[in-house]
């Protein structure tokens, strides 16, 4: 019996293009949406309030003297303006979020559960101690997973994000230095491949900045680094896996060398993730490090946030972590803000409570769903999917280090697009017409075009060739000299191309009408 297709074809290759664009700006399901502020109006409310029993006299100059301006919707209106705003994102619910360094990786749905349980979702940084020990027991439990998986003696749970744990490392050197009559030290040495957030942590912190020069396969230069150490330099500060995705094989010898010149060693933990569970920095010679929950241990990334950055510390810097502290006692947990003794010389506080609650829940869960032997396996997946998207496109694009496989993001640059007329910008905006986000494009800097793609280990095969597919598709295009098809892209984007270097410089921050006959903008607005 043959089975007849009924249906509307499915696969992109056999969709049928029309040139009878929608009337009314809709694309099928996703409808056109206008701002909050065009919708409703200034004169209504979404809800019905009851007559006030009291006047507001007794507020003085503080009475409201013209509308709040704010539009009017009710709940069925405010709930589709945003429920149809979400369907012209794209999200990792949605499909593989490749961007490179930045660890996209799945949120567990038990973790948001475990963050919702009365006595984590509820909490207040003020409640008394005695009521949280549920809370406490548990930020001592992961802040023991954190110091196991690093092979460190000590961490700092304060930091509310990665850069912030970069500011709380970059103190606690500081804070060692000045007790060791070494206050002097005032320069901190970066690789060219460092993440922008380290020198900038540096120099906010006071230090000079001076650049540590790359090898011709993606590392530390050794003799460059070597050159440079002097009695004046504080610390080192280098990523591994490095940005260029490559594993910092001279690592043991950068840590040699920094401790020889009496420095201290700062890692920037935002790769943790391809390691975890197979390397432990702390028997690198690392000193200080931060670990980006989010990233390793997938709590929500960037604005699905708050973001929390624990920071573990050597024995050497362990006496100089930011208070407070979890400590056990017979009478159960609590958070002491000062210590007698060597712990006495902490720097300060990095926030005014002890962190972000709901953070440490979800990294915890992650943790105890794994196991130590599932985030070993993380790693190793991680890795692998990464080094299978660099041998699937190898053959259209070419791998910024050829050489012998990568870590956790495979690297291309640009020469393969060479007489194309075809950018990195160009080829990543096409990506968004087959339905991807695009990698991380022009970073790291020391590779011209670069293209950084990140899998993470939560991506199957079998989206993995989907992906691929779909860049050896676009590569074969501009290689065939369909450049159209890559200048004017996205085309099928809810908006076209914008200015992103004007709309940078001179973002438009306010709404204001622009037509006629539009209602006036509202106060808030302004």
């Amino acid at each position: 019996m043959t089975m007849l297709n009924v249906g509307r074809p499915t696969r992109p290759e056999t969709v049928v293009e029309t040139s009878h664009p929608s009337l009314t700006g809709g694309r099928g399901l996703l409808q056109d949406e206008a701002l909050i502020f065009e919708m409703g109006g200034w004169d209504k409310t979404g809800v019905d309030l009851a007559p006030a029993e009291h006047d507001a006299s007794d507020l003085g100059d503080l009475v409201r003297a013209a509308p709040i301006g704010l539009p009017g919707l009710s709940e069925p209106e405010a709930m589709r303006h945003y429920v149809r705003l979400s369907q012209k994102n794209h999200a990792i619910d949605l499909a593989l979020y490749p961007l490179g360094s930045c660890t996209m990786k799945h949120n567990p749905r038990l973790n948001e559960k475990m963050a919702r349980l009365a006595g984590f979702g509820d909490l207040h940084p003020l409640s008394p101690q005695s009521t949280v020990q549920g809370a406490l027991a548990l930020i001592d439990r992961l802040a023991h997973w954190l110091k196991t998986l690093t092979g460190m003696p000590a961490v700092a749970m304060s930091p509310k994000a990665g850069a912030h744990g970069e500011l709380c490392g970059l103190l606690t050197i500081k804070a060692a230095h000045e007790a060791n009559g070494q206050g002097h030290r005032r320069t901190v040495l970066v690789p060219t491949s460092a993440h922008g957030t380290n020198p900038a942590t540096a120099a906010f912190v006071g230090y000079s900045v001076v650049e540590i020069a790359q090898t011709d396969d993606g590392r530390v230069d050794i003799a460059d680094l070597a050159a440079k150490l002097s009695p004046d330099v504080a610390a080192i500060m280098v990523t591994n896996p490095n940005t260029c995705g490559l594993f910092e094989r001279d690592v043991i010898e950068i840590g040699r060398l920094t401790h020889e010149a009496g420095a201290y060693f700062y890692c920037d933990g935002a790769n943790f993730n391809a390691i975890v569970g197979r390397v432990r920095p702390g028997d690198l010679g690392v000193d200080a490090m931060h670990i980006n929950l989010h990233k390793t241990f997938s709590t929500p990334h960037g604005g699905g946030g708050p973001g929390a950055g624990p920071v573990v510390l050597s024995a050497a810097l362990a006496p100089f972590a930011p208070a407070p502290w979890v400590v056990s006692s017979d009478e159960g947990f609590m958070l002491v803000e000062e210590a007698e003794g060597e712990a006495a010389q902490a720097f300060g506080r990095m926030s005014a409570f002890h962190g972000q609650m709901g953070m440490f829940v979800r990294a915890y869960a992650y943790m105890l769903s794994h196991g130590s032997d599932g985030l070993r396996q993380v790693a190793e997946d991680a890795v692998l999917n990464a080094n299978y998207i660099k041998a699937k496109l190898s053959a259209v694009m070419t791998p910024a280090f050829p050489d012998g496989p990568c870590m956790h993001e495979a690297l291309f640059d640009d020469a393969w697009l060479e007489g194309t007329d075809v950018t990195t910008l160009d080829f990543a905006k096409a990506m968004i017409d087959e339905g991807f986000h695009p990698m991380t494009m022009y970073f790291p800097l020391v590779v011209h075009g670069a293209m950084l793609i990140e899998p993470t280990e939560t991506e199957s095969k079998q989206e993995l060739d989907r992906f691929c597919h779909a860049l050896v598709l676009l590569a074969q295009a501009a290689k065939a000299g369909d450049v159209d098809r890559f200048k004017g892209a996205p085309y099928l984007a809810p908006l076209r191309r914008l200015d992103e270097t004007l709309a940078a410089r001179k973002p438009r921050l306010t709404w204001k009408p622009e037509l006629a006959g539009v209602s006036p903008a509202p106060i808030a607005a302004e």
